[in-house]
């Protein structure tokens, strides 16, 4: 096997699939990338049998051929090289010879033929997405994605996809972050519970542009094509918490904010809380006012903020870690906060439409 291509080219491409290696793997070849040669060039590809990643790198391919390289050692061996051409040199052991103007390197590498093909996604559903929006549903729900092992099924996302519209849920018992994305294609009714992980990973992938990605979804399965790209993920199995049964339908108190405003006074408000036992900020709502408290043994903070009410005047609070990611996510100018007493969730959401929704658990407090 020989080939040449540019360091950048190729060091993008390791960028790419190496988010699927896996690392103190009892099986040696899933530490490694499969280097192979194709019509397109050189196909680049890791996995750790849950996620697998591949993508296409334009070379000049002089031998055809397949080696497993040491993932990460290969990875760092071609960051460092200088931007030029780089010639990478197979032998019948497998033992790969890198030039690169006046550096030269040998790299033991491992047959191909145990490095475990990527699975196919068969009578899926096939759905295309415009990849910014999508990279932006995950990020906007992704913060919300338990990290608890003791509940396989919150460490993933729920994604819907009805008629109109694809719905992505996380939630971890402290808070919920549901997302939602018009679409106008026909396809089945469905619903998948997708790893933390895989949604992390591919919105690093995806790019910051209106370029479709073409999403399959099977039963045990989901592929996401981006053209040079292909990620391939293992399904979590089960059945995802009922969330519908969590939203509430009424609110005795509703709030209209500034965003911007809200959330500069909970980072102050959090620099104190941090410090304190419980990471706890309060708000009083009274007439037309929101006065929001923390405090610890160094000090206090006392923000004041001016609100458009409708209801009833209350009292509650929340860790203001969960309070903050959830502002975070959001960029809209307005924000509607909805609360029913201060043991009830806060439900977060846009004055108008239903784009998208967060609820937040308040803390008790004696």
């Amino acid at each position: 096997m020989r080939f040449q291509c540019q360091v950048s080219h190729l060091m993008t491409g390791l960028s790419i699939v190496t988010r699927a290696l896996a690392t103190r793997s009892t099986l040696q070849i899933l530490e490694g990338v499969l280097l192979e040669t194709c019509p397109q060039g050189l196909r680049l590809t890791c996995t750790d049998l849950a996620l697998g990643v591949e993508t296409l790198v334009e070379a000049q391919v002089a031998e055809e051929g397949r080696v497993v390289m040491p993932g990460r050692l290969f990875h760092e061996i071609i960051r460092k090289l200088p931007d030029s051409t780089v010639e990478v040199t197979v032998n019948e052991n497998h033992s790969a010879v890198i030039r690169c103007q006046k550096s030269r390197t040998t790299l033991a590498g491992i047959h191909a033929a145990e490095f475990p093909e990527l699975p196919e996604v068969e009578g899926g559903n096939l759905i295309a997405v415009p990849q910014k929006a999508l990279r932006t549903l995950i990020q906007k729900t992704c913060f919300a994605i338990a990290t608890d092992e003791s509940r396989p099924l919150l460490t993933g996302c729920l994604m819907e996809i009805e008629a109109e519209e694809i719905r992505l849920v996380a939630l971890d018992g402290f808070r919920l972050a549901l997302r939602k994305l018009v679409h106008s294609q026909s396809i089945e009714p469905m619903q998948a519970v997708i790893p933390g992980k895989v949604l992390s990973e591919l919105a690093k992938v995806l790019a910051d542009d209106e370029v479709e990605v073409q999403l399959n979804i099977g039963r045990t399965h989901l592929s996401a094509d981006m053209g040079v790209t292909r990620v391939v993920a293992r399904l979590l199995e089960g059945e995802y918490t009922r969330y519908r049964r969590i939203l509430p339908t009424e609110w005795h108190t509703k709030v209209k904010v500034q965003r911007d405003a809200f959330e500069k006074a909970i980072d102050r408000a959090g620099l104190m809380a941090r410090e304190g036992k419980n990471n706890l900020v309060r708000f009083q709502i009274t007439g037309q006012q929101l006065t929001m408290t923390s405090n610890a043994e160094q000090g206090d903070v006392q923000e004041q903020i001016d609100l458009l009410v409708d209801g009833k005047d209350l009292e509650i609070a929340f860790n203001v870690r969960y309070m903050g990611d959830v502002l975070k996510a959001l960029d809209e100018e307005e924000i509607c906060l909805r609360f029913n007493s201060n043991v009830s969730p806060c439900e977060i959401c846009p004055p108008e439409g239903d784009e998208y929704l967060y609820l937040v658990l308040p803390v008790r407090v004696i």
